[in-house]
C-alpha cells in the first residue's frame, strides 16, 4: 500500500512533469566551537564548565575572570550564550529535590531536561501544568526566556514559579520568592540568565492527567473564523497554516478519562520535507503548488491521541530551522496574522515551513512578553540551511506595528531602547540586575547591548 508521503511525492512529481567539571574548550591550540541547535549562533569559549554541586558553581563564579554564560540545550536562536570566555552547563545539576503532596509543588534542579520530568513527577503524584512542544530544553533555559505552551487560560512556564534559588555575580547564594527578596524574584522569573545562575526552582504543578489531542484540517479562512471560539473552548489550542496551500490544521488538547490510544498519524518531520519538495519542484508554479498541496491536505483524516499529558505535548523536531516569534495582544493578533499571511504569499515563495499560532494567558512578571496582557503568539520559520533574513525582515514590521513583544529566545532586531518601550519594568529590571551582577560578569556582547 502506498504511504501518504508516497502519495504527495507522486503528485508533486507529476505536476513538475507539466540539519564533568572544568574542561578546556580547545584541543591544543584549536578551539572547540559551541553551536546552538540550528547552527545560527557560534562561539569559541576558552573553557566549558559543568559543576557537580552548587558549591562548585559558587567557587567557579567567584574565581573566573571574564564573561560567564549559562548554557542549556541550545534551542534559543538569539545570541544569549555566545562568549569567548566561559560557558556553564547545568547538566550535572539535574533531578527532583523534593515534592509536596499537599500543595502539589515540586522543587527541581535547574539543569533538569523537560523530557526527563514526566515520569518521575507522575510517580510522585504530580504533573507540569503545561509544556512547550519541544521537551529537550532544560528547566533553567525555559524559565529564563518565558518559554510557553499554548492555552488561553494558561500562562508561560515562568508564571508557575513559586520560589527559586540562584547564584549572583559575587558567588553568593540567594533564595527568592514573592515574600523573600520579592524584587529579585520578579526579575529572576524571566532573566535571560543576565543576573545570576538559577540552581533550583519550586514549581506549582497539578495532579497527573491525561489529554485527548485532536488535529483537524481546515481551509485558511475557516480557521481564522473559529480560532477565538476554539481557544476559549479548549484547554490547549493552537493552529498551523501551511504556505501556498490555502490550508492549515487545528490542534487541541482537552482533559479526558478516555483509554489510551492513537489513530494513524502523519510524521511532522516527513511532512515538512514534503513541503520543501513541493517548494523546490514547483517554485515557478505557485498556483499548481497550492492545487497539489491543498488537494492532498483535504484527504488527510483527523488524528486523535489519548495519552499522559507529558507524552502528548511534545513532538520530535528533526528538521532544523531558524525562528522568529512575536507575542501580540490577543485582540489584534489575528489581524496581524492575516497581514503576515498576505506578505508571505505575495512575495516569499521560498517559504515552506508552517506558521504556528498559539494563545497564552497574561501574567505580572517584569520581563515576560505576556506582562499584563493575554496574547496570541505567531511564529515563522526558515529552513536552517537557507537565509532567513529577507523573510523575517519583511514580517517583523507587522509584528512591531501591532505592539508585539518578541520571544526572548527567538530572532528579532530590537534594541535595549526598543525593549524599554515595551516593558514598563525595564529600568527596574536593570537596577536589580546591576545590583546582582555589579561587574557585568553575566553580560556577553548581546546582553551588554540590551542592559548597559
Amino acid at each position: 500500500m502506498i504511504s501518504r508521503r508516497g502519495v504527495i511525492q507522486t503528485l508533486v512529481a507529476a505536476a513538475v512533469c507539466t540539519t564533568g567539571g572544568i574542561v578546556p574548550a580547545a584541543l591544543g591550540a584549536r578551539p572547540i566551537p559551541w553551536r546552538n541547535w540550528s547552527g545560527s549562533q557560534v562561539c569559541y569559549p576558552a573553557q566549558r564548565v559543568a559543576p557537580a554541586s552548587v558549591e562548585e558553581l559558587r567557587e567557579l563564579i567567584r574565581g573566573t575572570a571574564g564573561t560567564v554564560r549559562p548554557v542549556g540545550s541550545g534551542h534559543s536562536f538569539t545570541p544569549l550564550v555566545p562568549t569567548d570566555d566561559t560557558i556553564i552547563s547545568l547538566s550535572r545539576l539535574s533531578g527532583i529535590v523534593d515534592v509536596d503532596p499537599e500543595s502539589l509543588q515540586a522543587t527541581l534542579l535547574a539543569g533538569t531536561q523537560l523530557g526527563d520530568l514526566g515520569q518521575p513527577l507522575e510517580t510522585a503524584g504530580q504533573a507540569l501544568i503545561n509544556m512547550p512542544d519541544i521537551d529537550e530544553q532544560i528547566l533553567a533555559g525555559c524559565l529564563a526566556t518565558a518559554t510557553h505552551g499554548t492555552g488561553a487560560g494558561i500562562g508561560c512556564m515562568s508564571d508557575y514559579i513559586q520560589a527559586l534559588q540562584l547564584v549572583d555575580g559575587r558567588g553568593d547564594l540567594l533564595d527568592c520568592s514573592r515574600d523573600q527578596n520579592p524584587d529579585i524574584f520578579r526579575a529572576a522569573q524571566v532573566s535571560l540568565g543576565a543576573m545570576g545562575v538559577i540552581t533550583q526552582v519550586r514549581l506549582q504543578n497539578m495532579a497527573p492527567y491525561r489529554l485527548r489531542r485532536e488535529t483537524v484540517w481546515h481551509e485558511f479562512e475557516d480557521i481564522l473564523a473559529m480560532a477565538d471560539e476554539m481557544a476559549d473552548r479548549h484547554r490547549n489550542f493552537e493552529f498551523y497554516l501551511l504556505p501556498f496551500s490555502g490550508m492549515g490544521y487545528t490542534d487541541v488538547h482537552d482533559l479526558t478519562e478516555e483509554p489510551f490510544g492513537t489513530s494513524e498519524k502523519v510524521d511532522p518531520n516527513e511532512g515538512v520535507m514534503d513541503l520543501k519538495l513541493a517548494r523546490d519542484w514547483l517554485d515557478d508554479y505557485p498556483k499548481v503548488r497550492e492545487l497539489i498541496l491543498g488537494s492532498y491536505m483535504r484527504t488527510i483524516g483527523d488524528e486523535v491521541t489519548v495519552e499522559r499529558s507529558w507524552k502528548n505535548y511534545a513532538s520530535e523536531r528533526n528538521v532544523r530551522f531558524n525562528e522568529m516569534e512575536y507575542h501580540l495582544p490577543r485582540e489584534s493578533g489575528l489581524q496581524a496574522l492575516r497581514e503576515v499571511w498576505e506578505t508571505l504569499e505575495s512575495g516569499h515563495r521560498e517559504v515552506f515551513f508552517p506558521i504556528e499560532v498559539r494563545f497564552i494567558k497574561g501574567d505580572d512578571i517584569w520581563l515576560s512578553p505576556f506582562y499584563q496582557r493575554d496574547s496570541i503568539s505567531i511564529a515563522v520559520h526558515r529552513y536552517f540551511e537557507e537565509d532567513y533574513k529577507p523573510f523575517f525582515a519583511a514580517i517583523e514590521p507587522i509584528f512591531r506595528k501591532y505592539n508585539g513583544r518578541p520571544h526572548w529566545g527567538k530572532l528579532n532586531t530590537l534594541s535595549g531602547n526598543d525593549f524599554s518601550q515595551l516593558y514598563p519594568h525595564w529600568e527596574d529590571f536593570k537596577a536589580v540586575r546591576n545590583h546582582m551582577d555589579p561587574q557585568g560578569k553575566f553580560l556577553n556582547p548581546y546582553l551588554s547591548g540590551l542592559f548597559s
